[in-house]
């Protein structure tokens, strides 16, 4: 069977990330419009060890991914100049096995279904709990990833 050659590019940089991962923390990118948020999602993350980036809106979300190693997105869903779900659709054109996990307050059947249909690993409500954060998280790295 023959592969395409982007599938094979999106497979070996995929690769590569997960060798990365296991001689350094995963990084992962917070994009949110409240600082309040990303601060508190900081607190929680970076004691576990994982290198972060931050962006406060889907645009640079979309910069900081070009640019730097990011294993995991962080994305609200209601952002000013580009929401969440275009910003997610947008990554999984050049970064299709980037996992991206929304978060809304606002929660829908409908959002839900449009961001699993754009490949959301994961539609998370605000306030999310620590522990359903870190979890899904984890659950994330490993699932896309296979390291712990």
């Amino acid at each position: 069977m023959r592969r395409s050659p982007q599938i094979l590019q999106h497979c070996s940089f995929h690769f590569v990330d997960a060798l990365i991962m296991l001689a350094e923390s995963p990084s992962i990118l917070i994009t949110d419009n409240d600082p309040q948020f990303r601060d508190t999602v900081l607190e929680v993350l970076r004691p576990i060890g994982y290198r972060i980036w931050e962006a406060d809106n889907g645009l640079e979300a979309m910069e900081i991914v070009q640019r730097e190693r990011v294993h995991l997105v962080l994305l609200d869903m209601h952002m000013p100049r580009q929401s969440g779900l275009e910003t997610l659709q947008h990554l999984k054109r050049f970064k299709a096995l980037l996992p991206c996990i929304l978060l809304s307050a606002e929660m829908d059947d409908q959002i839900e279904a449009e961001a699993r249909k754009a490949q959301a690993f994961e539609v998370l409500r605000k306030p999310v709990s620590r522990l359903d954060l870190t979890g899904t998280i984890e659950h994330a790295l490993q699932e896309t990833y296979g390291v712990p």
